[in-house]
C-alpha cells in the first residue's frame, strides 16, 4: 500500500471514529437535553399523544382530555368547572405551556415521569399510562368561596388547622383554562392578558397586599410570647391619641369613640385599636416583631403548596415610626390570603403551624402511590397558652366586636377584621380583610379561613373587613363544618 492510500485510509478511519464518538455522545449525554428542549416539537407531540392523567377533587376528576382533528397533537386538555378550579389546576395549553399543578406534575400527567416505568420500560423509553394528582380540595368549600366572592376582585383560602390541608383556594375574577388549551386560541389568550382585572393572577397565592389590622394578631402574639403582657385581659400602656415616635403624626382609630386608651389586647382586638398595637410594636421593637412574623411564615421565599406562593413580607429594618405602623399591618408589610390563613390556623391548632398543602397524593394509573404530602410534623409558633388566649380574644371579636358577620350557628368562631389603606397618601380604595377559624364541638371539624376583597366595586366609605370579607369567610366556614 503506498503512502497516499495509507494516509487516506487512516484519515477515513479517524472520521468514522469521530462520527461514532459524536453519535455516542449525543445518545448518552445530549439526548435528555434535546428531549427537554422547549423548541423540540417531539416533546409537545409526546405530551399530547394520549389522554392526560387527571387532577382529582374528592374522588372526581376536574380535568379531562378530548381527541383533536387536523393536528399532530392527538389530544388536548379539557376542564370541568374550569373557572371554579383554575386557581388550583392552572392550565395546560398546547400553545402556551402549563402552570400550577398542571405544570408541576406535567411529567406524571403525560406519562413521561420515570417513576411510572419499571427498569425495562425505562431503557426502552416506552411512554406508559399517565398518573393522577389527588388534591385536598373540598368541593363544597371551594364552591362556597367561589360563589360568595362572585364577580368581586378578591381571593379566599381555607385550610384544616390540624393537618395543613388546603380545603379551598379561590381567586376572582377567574377564567376557564379550556379556552386556551389548544393551538388556535390566540384571541382568547390575548383577551386574558389584556383584561385589567388580571384573571390569570392567582390572588390567593401570588398577590401580597397590605394585611391591615389582621396583622394585629401577629403583634399580639409577639407581645404575649415576649412577656410584654401576661394576659389578653391585662391593661396595656397605650395612650390615646398615640403619636408615632420621632414624628408629629397621630395614629387615629377607625372608631373614634372606641374605648382604646390603655385597652387590653382583648378590647383592642375587639375594637381594632390602632393606638394599642402601634405602641405595642414600638415597645417590642423591630427585631422581636420580625421574629414573630417570620415564625408565622413571613419572608419565606420557598413556600410551596406545592405551587410556589409569593413571599409575604415583613420589611427589612424599618425605623421606629415605621415599626409602629407595621404593628397595625401598614408600612411595607404585605401578605397573601394563604399567609393570613396560616396565622389563624396556627392559633387554632394550639400554636402549631402545619405545612399548608393542596395535594394529598400522586399516583400511577394502577393507583400505586408515587408521592404523598400528608404527615408533616408541623412547627410550633407560639405556646399553647398564648394560642388559647388569642383564640379567646378572637371569639370576642366575632361575638361582640367588629367581626359579627362571621358567626356560624353552633360553632366557635374567632376572627379579626382588617381594612388596609393603599395608594399615595392612602387615597386608593382600601383592601378589606378577614382572617378566622371555626370549630364544631360535636363533629370535631375545624377550619381556618382568610379572605381579601381587593375591589368590590362600591364606594370607599363602604369598604370594611366586617362588611365585605367576613360574610365570605362565614359562608366558607359554614360549608367546611357541614
Amino acid at each position: 500500500m503506498n503512502r497516499t492510500i495509507r494516509h487516506s485510509a487512516v484519515f477515513c478511519l479517524l472520521l468514522v471514529l469521530a462520527l461514532l464518538v459524536r453519535a455516542t455522545w449525543v445518545q448518552t449525554y445530549d439526548a435528555e437535553a434535546l428531549a427537554d428542549n422547549d423548541k423540540n416539537r417531539r416533546k409537545v407531540i409526546d405530551q399530547y399523544a394520549q389522554p392526560l392523567g387527571d387532577i382529582v377533587v374528592a374522588g372526581t376528576p376536574v380535568t379531562g382530555s378530548t381527541r383533536t382533528t387536523g393536528s399532530d397533537l392527538a389530544y388536548k386538555r379539557t376542564y370541568t368547572d374550569g373557572e371554579l378550579y383554575s386557581a388550583v389546576t392552572g392550565f395546560s395549553s398546547q400553545a402556551y405551556g402549563s402552570t400550577q399543578l398542571e405544570g408541576i406534575y406535567s411529567d406524571v400527567l403525560d406519562g413521561t415521569d420515570d417513576r411510572l416505568k419499571d427498569p425495562v420500560e425505562a431503557l426502552t423509553g416506552k411512554q406508559l399510562a399517565p398518573g393522577d394528582v389527588l388534591t385536598t380540595i373540598d368541593p363544597e368549600v371551594q364552591r362556597a368561596a367561589f360563589e360568595a366572592l362572585g364577580d368581586i376582585k378578591g381571593a379566599a383560602v381555607a385550610m384544616e388547622p390540624s393537618t395543613g390541608k388546603i380545603l379551598g383556594l379561590v381567586s376572582t375574577p377567574s377564567y376557564d383554562p379550556s379556552t386556551i388549551a389548544g393551538t388556535s386560541d390566540g384571541k382568547e389568550w390575548q383577551q386574558l392578558l389584556d383584561d385589567p382585572d388580571k384573571p390569570m393572577v392567582n390572588r390567593a397565592l401570588r398577590q401580597p397586599l397590605a394585611p391591615g389590622s389582621t396583622f394585629k394578631l401577629v403583634t399580639a402574639a409577639a407581645a404575649l410570647e415576649e412577656g410584654l403582657y401576661d394576659s389578653v385581659d391585662e391593661k396595656t400602656d397605650s395612650p390615646m391619641p398615640y403619636r408615632l415616635p420621632n414624628s408629629t403624626h397621630v395614629l387615629d382609630n377607625d372608631i373614634p369613640t372606641a374605648p382604646c386608651e390603655d385597652a387590653s389586647i382583648r378590647t383592642a382586638l375587639r375594637w381594632s385599636c390602632n393606638n394599642v398595637f402601634g405602641k405595642m410594636a414600638e415597645d417590642l421593637g423591630d427585631d422581636k416583631l420580625r421574629a414573630m412574623a417570620e415564625k408565622f411564615g413571613f419572608n419565606d421565599e420557598e413556600r410551596d403548596v406545592p405551587v410556589r406562593a409569593y413571599a409575604s413580607v415583613y420589611p427589612e429594618s424599618p425605623d421606629k415610626p415605621q415599626t409602629a405602623l407595621t404593628g397595625i399591618g401598614q408600612s411595607d408589610v404585605t401578605a397573601t390570603p394563604l399567609q393570613m390563613a396560616m396565622v389563624s390556623a396556627a392559633i387554632a391548632n394550639d400554636g402549631v403551624l402545619m405545612d399548608p398543602h393542596m395535594v394529598k397524593q400522586v399516583i400511577d394509573s394502577a393507583g400505586t402511590e408515587l408521592q404523598s404530602y400528608d404527615g408533616s410534623p408541623g412547627k410550633r409558633i407560639v405556646s399553647k397558652e398564648t394560642a388559647e388566649q388569642l383564640r379567646s380574644a378572637m371569639v370576642t371579636v366575632v361575638e361582640d366586636g367588629t367581626g359579627s358577620n362571621a358567626k356560624v350557628g353552633g360553632a366557635e368562631v374567632g376572627g379579626k377584621t382588617g381594612t388596609a389603606q393603599q395608594g399615595v397618601d392612602n387615597k386608593g380604595k382600601p383592601y378589606a380583610w378577614f382572617t378566622s377559624y371555626a370549630k364544631d364541638a360535636d363533629s370535631g371539624k375545624e377550619v381556618a379561613v382568610a379572605v381579601v376583597i381587593e375591589d368590590a366595586g362600591g364606594p370607599r366609605s363602604e369598604v370594611s373587613g366586617n362588611g365585605l370579607a367576613a360574610p365570605v369567610a362565614q359562608k366558607v366556614m359554614a360549608a367546611a363544618l357541614k
